[in-house]
């Protein structure tokens, strides 16, 4: 509860927060917002925008409602979004874990696996998994992830090289207790928080990933992105720029949303860690 009391006075993290919550309320009332599919032919193609009440942000050149498109594609980013940092977090936490307290052999062959992953660009890392295994949202989470999880693994192993030189543990050791409940107990608290500040960042980057992949005609072709959107616009950007300006505007106010909530998290942890 202190913890939610310092973001919200955080104006950076409470402006976030606010635009957070408000893309995960769109995204879990899509049904409701929109009913039905949001790919299916509404009206006349190329419909302009503020012209017919039933369709506010107009048609594309297919006859596809944009504002639908815009709301379930809300739903598709956060999803791969929070699906991607979730295991790219999970898997780099263990992997830093693993090679911090382990140290030695262990430490230096895992370390020269995260070198391995972070020499080759993310994107150009997903692109090429996508293109190989094929377009489908659990590729998509799965591509962004193996492109994502190295620098949590970095900042994990960081944190408990720290850690594991303190007094608290030290003496966790000289009371028996077995290694894993030391890493699990002692260690994995205090290692988390910063990562979890990373989480916010690993967001963003993931929600434009997938919003690139599908621009480039790699994303999930059975769900409706703000990638895709853009990509069906650019042909016809003279005479109908609104198909691309809609769900550009919305990728950017989330990616600006999950940038301020980052930055209040940080300083609030870093807050909370200076009292302590």
């Amino acid at each position: 509860m202190k913890v939610i009391q310092h973001l919200i006075r955080t104006p950076e993290s409470a402006i976030g927060l606010g635009i957070l919550v408000l893309l995960a309320l769109v995204a879990l009332l899509a049904p409701v917002l929109s009913p039905g599919d949001p790919l299916r032919i509404a009206a006349r193609p190329l419909l302009a925008p503020f012209t017919d009440p039933s369709f506010p942000l107009g048609t594309d050149r297919l006859g596809r409602d944009v504002l639908a498109g815009i709301i379930h594609g809300a739903r598709t980013s956060l999803a791969v979004g929070i699906a991607a940092a979730f295991a790219a977090i999970a898997f780099g936490f263990c992997i830093g874990l693993t090679a911090g307290f382990a140290g030695g052999l262990v430490d230096e062959a895992l370390m020269r696996v995260v070198d391995a992953f972070q020499i080759v660009p993310s994107f150009l890392l997903a692109l090429a998994f996508v293109s190989v295994i094929g377009a489908s949202a659990p590729v998509v989470v799965i591509a962004i992830s193996l492109g994502a999880w190295a620098d949590p693994a970095r900042l994990t192993r960081a944190q408990v090289l720290s850690i594991r030189e303190r007094d608290y543990v030290a003496s966790a050791r000289v009371i028996g207790m077995h290694p894993v409940e030391i890493a699990l107990k002692e260690i994995l608290p205090n290692a988390l928080p910063p990562v979890l500040a990373l989480s916010a960042i690993i967001v963003a980057a993931a929600i434009l990933t997938e919003a690139a992949l599908s621009f480039l005609g790699l994303g999930d072709p059975n769900v409706v992105t703000w990638g895709s959107m853009i990509a069906e616009g650019r042909n016809i950007l003279r005479s109908s720029p609104s198909l691309s300006i809609f769900p550009g505007i919305a990728l950017i106010v989330t990616v600006v949303g999950v940038y301020l909530f980052s930055e209040g998290l940080t300083k609030t942890l870093a807050g909370r860690r200076a009292e302590e």
